[in-house]
């Protein structure tokens, strides 16, 4: 039994052949998912997945690189976010990825937005950071999501900033990146992060694992990241299997197994 901890199987061409996806994904012994938000204006079909399916659970969030749409305050998300079958804020962060030269007042008070959310109404953070490692770990200090506690998803950065988020009570998921060749910082997280703080994901559509790379990635395939995990760390995939479903269950407290 797997848990992909962060998909977007709303996204095309997911959404195209949801019945397959989800076929795939039991074939493949992945019991539960979580179909993260990235926008208020998709929400809906993320939220429609989870009512739908009881083995699929929703967030609710706008992704640090969304410009075009509606800009929810920190009031719309703790309305939204304080529904059961909401398990979480975000996925929300810092990217600089792009916009390196931009004032980023504007990203800053987004993330300042969902951390006040989620500490509200005391569900987990979905974090996403690129090229802003350190704003992302000190905005997340310095505004107390200790409280909330929260997941680095999609983990590419360094050991140091892993345990900046470890001190802060946060988990680290690790996708399809971490069986690429050249992703040996991510391979040393995944070996030094303590095992009840591990997650993997395949944040599908993207990111597919090897032997996969290049290719549409769902759920399904989240296994390949797990055993890779496994090898990396010595221990069994049905070890790892087991761990990382129980650490969803503790970070994901109104998750329900089914």
């Amino acid at each position: 039994m797997l848990v992909d901890s962060h998909c977007h199987i709303n996204f095309e061409p997911l959404a195209e052949r949801i019945d397959e996806v989800l076929a795939n994904a039991k074939e493949n012994n992945i019991d539960h998912m979580l179909c993260v938000s990235v926008n208020l204006e998709d929400f809906p079909q993320v939220e429609s997945l989870a009512k739908q399916h009881e083995h699929i659970f929703a967030s609710v969030g706008v992704h640090p690189c969304e410009r075009k749409g509606h800009e929810p305050s920190a009031e719309e998300l703790i309305e939204i976010g304080k529904q059961s079958h909401i398990v979480a804020i975000g996925e929300t962060g810092l990217d600089y990825f792009r916009v390196e030269d931009e004032d980023m007042t504007w990203q800053h008070q987004r993330f300042s937005n969902h951390i006040k959310a989620a500490k509200k109404v005391d569900k987990p953070l979905i974090i996403h950071t690129r090229n802003a490692a350190d704003d992302t770990m000190k905005m997340l200090k310095e505004q107390g999501a200790d409280q909330c506690r929260g997941v680095m998803h999609c983990f590419a950065e360094d050991w140091e900033t892993a345990e900046k988020a470890l001190d802060l009570g946060f988990y680290i998921s690790f996708s399809g990146i971490v069986t690429f060749k050249s992703a040996t910082n991510v391979q040393e997280v995944a070996k030094k992060t303590p095992i009840d703080r591990i997650l993997v994901e395949t944040d599908s559509p993207y990111l597919a694992p090897v032997p996969h790379r290049g290719k549409t990635n769902e759920p399904a395939l989240v296994h390949h990241t797990a055993q890779y995990v496994a090898d990396l760390r010595g221990i069994p995939l049905i070890e790892v299997a087991e761990v990382t479903t129980n650490n969803f269950f503790e970070l994901f407290k109104s998750a329900q197994r089914v």
